[in-house]
């Protein structure tokens, strides 16, 4: 059984017991979190397609961690001006574990 679900602009396709990384919540660490727009449902080859969700359906997850992901490097240059600038970015992100799929 997997699910297409938007969490806060994106869209993950899931599945119980994965581990996924989510731009940050609020929410604080152990604590549950149950999201409902769920887009697509496959549940072992019966699949259903909302317009644009379906009703009643949800999924049930608890918050691990919050964290900070890697380091990427944002450099811009402009040709023979001398203009170089180097920064840093570490997008924060929440850590989740999905518990179960609900229909």
């Amino acid at each position: 059984m997997y699910a297409v679900v938007e969490i806060l602009g994106n869209q993950y396709k899931i599945k119980e017991g994965e581990e996924i990384k989510i731009p940050r919540i609020k929410e604080k660490e152990g604590s549950s979190v149950k999201f409902d727009k769920v887009l697509l449902l496959d549940n072992n080859g019966d699949i259903r397609i909302g317009n644009p969700t379906i009703p009643n359906a949800e999924v049930h997850s608890t918050v691990l961690e919050h964290e900070r992901d890697k380091k990427i490097i944002v450099f811009k240059m402009k040709r023979r001006k001398g203009y170089r600038v180097k920064k840093g970015h570490r997008q924060q992100y929440t850590l989740i574990k999905i518990d179960n799929i609900t229909c």
